[in-house]
C-alpha cells in the first residue's frame, strides 16, 4: 500500500469512543448552574455540534439562547469535563479498533489526522486523553462544535486550518470524514469529501449507506481495511 496524502478527519464519540450518558449528564447539570433550570427535555446529541445543542436545549426550556449564555453554559461543561477527566475513562470505552487505526495512519508518510466534532475543543481532549487516543490528532486544525450549528462548516474549517499549517492544498478527494451518523456523512459529501462511516453508534450501516457513505464499516478492528479505505 503506498503512503498517500491524506487529511483524515475523525468524529469522536461512538466513532472512537463510547461515552454514552455522559453529555446528558453534564448538560443536566450545567443547565441547573448557569439558569437554575432542571432539564426537562434532551436534545438530540449524536452527530450534532455543541453550538446546535446547547442553543435547543436553552430554548426549549424557555431560556433565551444569548451568546453570553451559550458561552456559559460551555464554560461549566468544561469545568465537569475537567473535574471527571481523572475518572473519565471508568464512564466507557475506546471502540474496537480505535487505537489501531490512529497509530497505523500515524505511521504512513503524507497523513494528517485531526477532528471533525460536535465537542468544545477542550472536552474532545479530554475525551481521546482518557483512553490515550490523543497522540496522534493534531487538535489544532480541527472543526470544534462551538464553532457552527451546521457540521459542514466545521469540514471546511479544519481543511482551511490544516491547508494553512501545511502549506499544501487538500483536494477533495484528499479529505476523509470517518464518523458514525448520517451528519458526518452528509458533511462529508457536502465537501466532496471522502464519506466512511462506522456503524458503532445509534445508526446502522444500512443508514449509513443510505446517507451516501462511500464505505461502512462495523467497527474499526480491522486495521487493515481501514487504512485501504482512507487511503486508496
Amino acid at each position: 500500500m503506498n503512503d498517500a496524502h491524506r487529511l483524515v478527519l475523525w468524529d469522536i464519540d461512538l466513532t472512537l469512543v463510547d461515552l454514552r450518558g455522559l453529555g446528558g449528564d453534564w448538560y443536566t447539570k450545567a443547565l441547573a448552574s448557569v439558569a437554575g433550570v432542571s432539564l426537562e427535555r434532551m436534545p438530540s446529541f449524536p452527530g450534532r455540534t455543541e453550538l446546535a445543542i446547547t442553543t435547543e436545549l436553552l430554548s426549549a426550556h424557555g431560556i433565551e439562547p444569548t451568546e453570553d449564555l451559550v458561552r456559559a453554559v460551555w464554560q461549566e461543561l468544561v469545568a465537569l469535563s475537567t473535574e471527571t477527566l481523572p475518572s473519565l475513562h471508568d464512564y466507557g470505552h475506546a471502540l474496537p479498533g480505535a487505537s489501531a487505526a490512529l497509530a497505523a495512519l500515524a505511521a504512513r508518510t503524507g497523513v494528517v489526522q485531526s477532528l471533525v466534532t460536535g465537542n468544545l475543543p477542550e472536552i474532545a481532549r479530554h475525551k481521546l486523553s482518557a483512553f490515550d487516543l490523543h497522540g496522534h490528532v493534531d487538535f489544532t486544525i480541527g472543526g470544534y462544535g462551538s464553532l457552527s450549528a451546521h457540521r459542514p462548516d466545521l469540514v471546511a474549517h479544519a481543511v482551511e486550518l490544516a491547508t494553512s499549517k501545511h502549506g499544501m492544498a487538500f483536494a477533495p478527494e484528499d479529505v476523509v470524514v470517518i464518523g458514525d451518523t448520517p451528519h458526518d456523512v452528509e458533511a462529508a459529501l457536502h465537501h466532496g469529501a471522502v464519506a466512511i462511516g462506522v456503524a458503532t453508534g445509534r445508526h446502522g450501516a444500512d443508514v449509513l449507506h443510505a446517507a451516501g457513505a462511500h464505505i461502512v464499516f462495523h467497527d474499526l478492528s480491522d486495521t487493515e481495511a481501514v487504512l485501504r479505505a482512507i487511503l486508496r
